[in-house]
């Protein structure tokens, strides 16, 4: 049985993953119609960290109807008749596995480390001890001296939606805040959700929310950082197609 996609002539589709242990996880992923589900089943065990023996993979259309048990690993994606917009749903079948528990999705489940005010006044080569020594320093280093508009020429052509890649790094997201965000210091920022988890956030910073993303796939820099264009979605952990 051929998708309408493979009669048409394209060979990959781009579907939206979801996953059953995780509220925060969505993500665009394209694949090979070729690819066997145990392929599929492969990269996405890169993404989420579901093994992919304990892996069950759901099939539903764009009216969030069930169309399919991908239960054949040896079967090639396509035949399962996948088509653009579709979702992908991840059902992690393992009890113990690492994202069970909510803690991966909540990072308030997670035990932190605290320090007493006291204690951590006494400590030296704190960033706070640097602060306080940078104005005499360097005076010219103070946001004072950044004026108000800083760096919003280079914002003309960054739009919502745009894909682009961010320096240092190559990372490679989708342009979703541009503006000024005085909680972060004068002038103009670009707020970024990566495609992979190479962020410090959701989306929020120091309080306020700039955009909404999964949590540790967002960041916000300045416009210079931001090279918008013709950058896809890339799987670091793949090795290069032959």
């Amino acid at each position: 049985m051929a998708s309408r996609l493979q009669m048409e002539g394209d060979d990959s589709v781009l579907l939206h993953v979801t996953h059953s242990n995780f509220k925060t996880f969505n993500a665009d992923v394209r694949f090979s119609l070729q690819m066997s589900v145990e392929a599929v089943k492969d990269k996405l065990w890169k993404k989420c960290g579901t093994a992919v023996d304990s892996m069950s993979l759901e099939l539903y259309d764009d009216a969030g109807s069930r169309l399919a048990l991908l239960s054949d690993n040896s079967a090639p994606f396509g035949f399962y008749s996948p088509l653009n917009g579709y979702r992908l749903h991840i059902v992690d079948l393992d009890p113990s596995s690492i994202t069970s528990g909510g803690w991966l999705d909540d990072t308030s489940l997670v035990q932190k480390y605290e320090i007493s005010e006291e204690d951590y006044e006494k400590r030296q080569g704190t960033f706070r001890k640097f602060k306080e020594k940078l104005p005499h320093q360097n005076p010219t280093s103070t946001s004072a001296k950044v004026p108000h508009n800083y760096m919003e020429n280079l914002c003309t052509n960054i739009k919502v939606g745009d894909r682009c890649q961010v320096q240092p790094g190559d990372k490679r997201g989708v342009v979703k805040y541009v503006g000024q965000a005085e909680n972060l210091g004068p002038g103009f920022w670009v707020g970024i959700q990566y495609d992979e988890p190479l962020g410090k956030h959701d989306g929020m910073v120091r309080g306020t929310r700039y955009f909404d993303c999964p949590q540790l796939h967002g960041g916000i820099v300045r416009p210079d950082k931001v090279q918008v264009g013709d950058f896809p979605e890339r799987d670091l952990f793949e090795e290069d197609e032959i």
